[in-house]
């Protein structure tokens, strides 16, 4: 079987993953709007994996007629609670959700258990990202010479199919020579981007994460919410988000071409900002599990790079 039609599977069993899937639905009132609890500024999930305890949250559900009654409570949530819901909540959703709230009873925190396991997540993927970053590096290297191709055949007719493909052929061969496979970025992102929503909803599901606090912070409460209480202490939350994101992407940036480097620039910056926004309105146990993986992912890209520069 050759690379191309494995990839084409690849693709059509993550599709096929989604589409028969559930995911975190937005509690909304009799009016179309969506339920926000007041206190903290966060979106209430209908879709609940656990009881709140949080008695304010639990009116909200009955005013608007959700029966939480049969759920079991956040502390006694087990893999199996609820029975099947779907290949998407019973293979990814539920264990992760299980993993964070028991190590979370461990550690005596919800939000010591959100931290480890976004770290643990990471750390599994090591072999995968190690990878991907080194392809990064490696880039970089081979940049030069790409250029050169570049500039080699920029001249020539872009429609002649012989010209087209001696140049690839020549581009080829110099990330043969940097052992680059300009594939390989793919395999990464179809497993972390799963990885990456089913935390997020194992988390938004989780109601005992958001009734938490850690080292001062509500995990439930957006900064935004906070902020307009006179609890600066949430800027620092903003802070870290839009620090720990720039550097990530810093590191992880791959070498483009002279007339894609604008581009790149531009795609960047406009990534930043949304997140930028976006930090102002992320509940600050997202914005935790957020930093976390961003810092886990610097300390990484650093070490490669420092591992890289080394072979020179």
């Amino acid at each position: 079987m050759n690379k191309l039609k494995k990839r084409k599977i690849l693709i059509i069993l993550v599709l096929f993953l989604f589409l028969t899937t559930g995911c975190t639905k937005t509690l909304t009132d009799k009016n179309n709007k969506r339920v926000v609890y007041e206190k903290t500024g966060q979106s209430i999930t209908e879709n609940i994996l656990c009881k709140p305890t949080n008695k304010e949250v639990i009116d909200i559900y009955k005013k608007n007629d959700v029966d939480i009654s049969k759920l079991p409570e956040c502390k006694e949530f087990k893999i199996t609670s609820g029975g099947y819901e779907g290949l998407w909540t019973s293979i990814f959703v539920k264990p992760l959700a299980w993993l964070i709230i028991t190590i979370g009873k461990l550690l005596k925190n919800y939000g010591f258990g959100l931290i480890i396991v976004s770290i643990l997540i990471r750390a599994v993927l090591i072999p995968i990202t190690k990878k991907t970053a080194m392809q990064s590096e490696n880039m970089k290297k081979a940049q030069p010479e790409l250029n050169k191709i570049e500039r080699k055949y920029q001249n020539k007719p872009q429609d002649d199919r012989d010209v087209m493909m001696q140049k690839s052929q020549e581009m080829m061969m110099v990330y043969k020579k940097y052992n680059i496979n300009p594939m390989s970025g793919c395999l990464f992102s179809f497993i972390q981007i799963p990885l990456f929503f089913a935390f997020l909803e194992a988390v938004n599901r989780v109601p005992a994460l958001f009734e938490e606090t850690f080292i001062g912070f509500h995990l439930g409460t957006t900064p935004i919410v906070a902020l307009s209480k006179g609890t600066y202490i949430y800027i620092i939350l903003i802070i870290a988000t839009i620090a720990t994101t720039y550097f990530s992407f810093k590191l992880n940036a791959t070498a483009v071409a002279p007339e894609q480097e604008q581009q790149m620039k531009f795609m960047t910056r406009f990534m930043m900002i949304i997140i930028a926004i976006a930090s102002f309105s992320l509940p600050a146990g997202i914005a935790i599990y957020w930093i976390a993986t961003n810092l886990f992912t610097v300390v990484q890209n650093l070490i490669v790079k420092k591992q890289s520069e080394s072979r020179k």
